[in-house]
């Protein structure tokens, strides 16, 4: 896990600021989506502003997939996997709706998968970075092979610091599973993978429902806009 920001510096990946300060956003079409998933430093100002315990403290940890789920003591937002996180990885351990109130609170909300698939696999600017083709849907978050993303890894990694994908947003594929706005009942829709996760599950259709409190090592958050 990346602790300093010397080292973190040699990985930034498009001269992306991270950590308390909000990300830069995306325009696609009429919403806009958060650049990078919502940091450990952003999430700890909200907290510090507004108060409170997540669902993952109150209940003395959360979990980790180890041939079922279980239950890691004192593993929270601020320590993901029991030791203290940087504060630009992103913000893990935190249910969909503690994740949706920090985007009401920053004035947005979570993405729709339409908006989040839209966002992640078609490009839609103009003039876009890094080879991308206006308008062009593509395979991978990243292009037409994953190459790039953070998978297959002991842990997630800071925001920003992997391959710059499509529509120049980072981890809209791995690094870690994502909320979305959509539920069904008790459960929330996922997309995106994770870095616990081989790139297939990062696909459009690669979606997962879980239960909408359930709060994990693997999944975070970004904010959409508008719309």
């Amino acid at each position: 896990m990346i602790r300093s920001a010397a080292i973190l510096a040699l990985f930034l990946v498009g001269s992306l600021p991270a950590g308390a300060e909000a990300p830069a956003r995306i325009r696609i079409d009429a919403f806009e989506i958060d650049r990078t998933e919502v940091t450990v430093g952003a999430f700890r100002a909200y907290l510090a502003r507004r108060g409170g315990q997540t669902i993952a403290e109150r209940e003395g940890g959360s979990f980790e997939y180890a041939g079922g789920w279980v239950r890691r003591p004192g593993w929270v937002w601020s320590n993901p996997q029991g030791q203290p996180a940087a504060e630009a990885e992103p913000v893990t351990h935190v249910s969909w709706d503690e994740a949706r109130a920090f985007c009401a609170d920053r004035g947005g909300r979570l993405p729709t998968l339409a908006e989040w698939r839209r966002a992640a696999f078609t490009e839609t600017r103009a003039a876009p970075t890094d080879g991308f083709e206006t308008g062009r849907t593509y395979r991978y978050a990243v292009g037409d092979s994953p190459e790039g993303m953070n998978n297959n890894r002991r842990h997630h990694v800071p925001v920003g610091t992997t391959k710059r994908g499509v529509n120049g947003l980072h981890d809209m594929g791995a690094n870690v599973w994502e909320w979305l706005a959509d539920r069904r009942g008790d459960e929330a829709l996922t997309a995106g993978g994770s870095w616990w996760y081989g790139p297939e599950q990062s696909r459009a259709e690669g979606t997962q429902w879980k239960a909408a409190s359930f709060t994990v090592l693997y999944i975070g958050f970004r904010c959409a806009y508008g719309g």
